[in-house]
């Protein structure tokens, strides 16, 4: 059955309202990304908001794929014409200390603060140094739709999947997640806007803009079809919401049963698990250079793209729109949940399915449990 496809028309509401028109920006804005899916959603927000002085900061993470993925990203953003900067702030304890200096002047002459991960401890750090009265939140998959209602219920800024409190550190940290949470708070001197593509409800004063992916469309495709279907993986087992075995059997089910060839590795999978993959399910395990938001729009994919919930049953029908290619979402059956589970794990996976629009969904396996 299929849902609703969304409007994408990048409109703008919530309390700070505004037409859907592409305003061309004032003043300095200072974006950063730490994943290659943050830095295509600030092509995007800078394709349709045309700010005038926008500079790219690179935060790389240590693992050789996303690092991979982002120094590709860096080239398309350069291509736009963007400048683009790759600052280290990790591999060392004083790295960090060092990249944050180095920024801190910067981060106070910004008129604007543009992110991709607000649950970032080292961007909430930034934050805290920052001096801009408008700050931008860009789409980081799921966690975006977490974002926007931790800061809407006034808690404090916690991954969806982590549990507990974080002990020691965390307690010591928070005075510095607190002044993030202020400064991400939109107020009479303060401005605050998310740009997504997942369906969130602004809190009271945030800007929400949405993000069509007009740029992936423009720039990449139509892709070429197989006449197969490829299956895309998920880090629900790298975060410790979904028990390994369980996966590996479910994505085996899912490949047999609707005759998926290939497996778009997530890019944080593990070398181990995808080989368990390969072995039980038959599939090609394939790694793409960019994100699958692109990699899928240049093709070749297959007609039916099967995914489990996860941020793409959102962004790929928008990417892929005008193709006939169709997303399906299986949803994760509460048995495959591991002990570590977060307590909200079940509603928030439901939540990313059922809130999808524009895909097919193929419901739980036959037999899963309903508990």
């Amino acid at each position: 059955m299929s849902r609703r496809p969304s409007s994408g028309t990048g409109a703008t509401t919530g309390a700070a309202g505004g037409s859907a028109g592409a305003p061309r920006a004032e003043g300095r804005t200072l974006a950063f990304a730490e994943s290659p899916a943050q830095l295509l959603n600030l092509l995007e927000w800078a394709h349709l908001t045309r700010p005038q002085d926008l500079t790219l900061v690179v935060l790389p993470p240590g693992d050789p794929m996303t690092r991979g993925q982002l120094r590709r990203m860096v080239e398309l953003a350069r291509d736009e014409g963007h400048p683009v900067r790759w600052q280290e702030a990790r591999g060392g304890a004083l790295a960090p200390l060092r990249a944050a200096g180095t920024l801190a002047a910067e981060l106070r002459r910004a008129a604007r603060l543009v992110i991709g991960d607000p649950f970032s401890r080292y961007l909430q750090v930034l934050l805290n140094l920052a001096g801009a009265a408008h700050a931008v939140v860009v789409d980081d998959g799921t966690a975006t739709m977490e974002f926007a209602s931790q800061l809407a219920q006034g808690e404090r800024l916690t991954r969806w999947h982590r549990t507990g409190r974080g002990g020691a550190s965390a307690l010591l940290f928070a005075p510095v997640s607190h002044g993030a949470r202020r400064r991400l708070t939109p107020g009479p001197a303060r401005e605050v806007e998310v740009f997504s593509a997942m369906p969130i409800e602004p809190p009271p004063g945030v800007r929400l803009r949405t993000n069509s992916f007009a740029w992936t469309r423009e720039r990449f495709g139509p892709p070429l079809l197989t006449k197969g279907a490829d299956l895309v993986g998920t880090s629900l087992v790298e975060t410790g919401v979904v028990d390994q075995e369980r996966y590996v059997e479910a994505v085996a089910r899912l490949a047999g049963e609707y005759g998926a060839t290939r497996y778009f590795a997530h890019r944080r999978e593990a070398s181990g698990k995808l080989q368990r993959v390969a072995s039980a399910a038959g599939l090609q395990i394939v790694r793409p250079d960019l994100p699958l938001e692109l990699a899928a729009r240049r093709g070749p994919v297959g007609r039916t793209i099967l995914s489990f919930p996860s941020t793409v049953v959102h962004t790929l029908p928008l990417a892929l729109s005008g193709t006939p290619v169709t997303v399906a979402v299986r949803d994760v059956d509460p048995a495959w949940l591991t002990p570590a589970a977060a307590p909200g794990a079940k509603g928030f996976l439901a939540r990313v399915a059922e809130s999808a629009t524009g895909v097919r969904s193929l419901g739980p396996e036959p037999g899963a449990a309903s508990a």
